[in-house]
């Protein structure tokens, strides 16, 4: 059987539908459960040239916190609608790119599960290594029937190889480049996460990651989100967006080209506190489950998209810093994060 459809493939499907020639529309590949195969739909907006920044948001890693599919469809649905009338976003996407990857695990969004088909949590799935002190939940290799199972990850999963060879045709060809991914689960704020995931050390663009988060803090200072690095919270082993940073600092080492992976992690402990009952509930742990608190978390973050999308447009403030201003940024953001 093809195409089996669940809620938000079917939302999905139309969406395509009304972007119809307004968008460069591929599958990246092909999941299959039981007798049952699913596309990885992979849909892009804007300039071709491979100079124009890119913008690209994935949801659905996991499948249990399928908030991040929904809200990146919910913003599919407002680009969609822009598209028909907003002159200024036909004029940004002209010199800039979106790329949508909705739902990355769909059998995990279909079965309601953390795992994909195969019981890999796709984001244990890489061959990095945690430094320091691990626990069960950093991801472990005994057995698919536990939580965090790493699987092989010299043979990473279908999955997480479609996102790792589209960000590296797409994202490191550009000379700037964006990775927003979006969870659900964690705490009672929502945090905006850099890398490093795996190790409690500064990643290479931590003075424009700070420039970055300034420039945001002065904009809007009354924004939602605690910016900080992963490792702050907790290590974990095999995380996709630290492999695929590594690799591209390998192959750009002589270059003056930024790739920044960032992690929306949704804080659902405040959906919990405010319904506890929700408890009880497999997804209620991860998904707001009253409409009216989704459809907050709908429009919660479109702001932060927006200012994302200018960034990349306008990116001499936090992009492009003197040495000397790198030199500063990155003294100071071992002072805020690293001490």
């Amino acid at each position: 059987m093809i195409g089996l459809k669940f809620p938000e493939l079917k939302q999905l499907d139309r969406i395509l539908e009304s972007l119809s020639d307004k968008a460069q529309i591929t599958v990246l590949d092909t999941v299959q459960h039981k007798n049952i195969q699913f596309p990885i739909h992979c849909i892009s907006l804007g300039s071709t040239d491979p100079e124009a920044p890119v913008l690209a948001f994935f949801g659905g890693v996991h499948g249990l916190e399928k908030i991040g599919s929904e809200v990146i469809l919910s913003y599919m649905e407002t680009i969609t609608q822009l598209l028909d009338w907003d002159e200024e976003l036909h004029t940004r996407l002209t010199k800039s790119r979106l790329i949508f990857v909705p739902i990355v695990n769909p059998i995990g969004v279909y079965l309601g599960t953390r795992c994909n088909g195969n019981g890999v949590d796709l984001m244990r799935n890489a061959p990095v290594e945690a430094i320091g002190d691990t626990k069960l939940y950093s991801g472990q290799q005994y057995s698919n029937r536990l939580p965090w199972f790493r699987g092989d990850v010299l043979n990473m999963e279908t999955e997480s190889m479609a996102i790792c060879n589209l960000v590296t045709e797409q994202l490191f060809k550009s000379p700037l480049s964006i990775a927003l991914d979006l969870h659900s689960g964690f705490g009672l704020k929502d945090r905006l996460w850099f890398p490093y995931a795996s190790r409690r050390t500064a990643f290479p663009y931590i003075a424009e990651t700070l420039a970055l988060k300034e420039l945001f803090d002065r904009c809007y200072k009354h924004h939602i989100y605690k910016i900080e690095p992963m490792c702050l919270e907790y290590l974990i082993s095999g995380d996709l967006w630290d492999f695929l940073l590594d690799n591209f600092v390998e192959q750009n080492t002589d270059t003056n080209k930024l790739f920044l992976p960032l992690t929306l992690e949704m804080g659902s402990w405040l959906w919990l506190r405010k319904n506890p009952s929700h408890l009880f509930s497999r997804h209620g742990l991860f998904h707001p489950l009253l409409p009216h608190r989704q459809q907050r978390v709908f429009r919660r973050h479109f702001l932060l998209f927006d200012f994302l999308h200018r960034s990349l447009l306008y990116p001499q403030p936090w992009a492009y810093l003197a040495s000397e201003q790198k030199t500063a940024y990155t003294i100071k953001a071992e002072n805020v994060w690293y001490q």
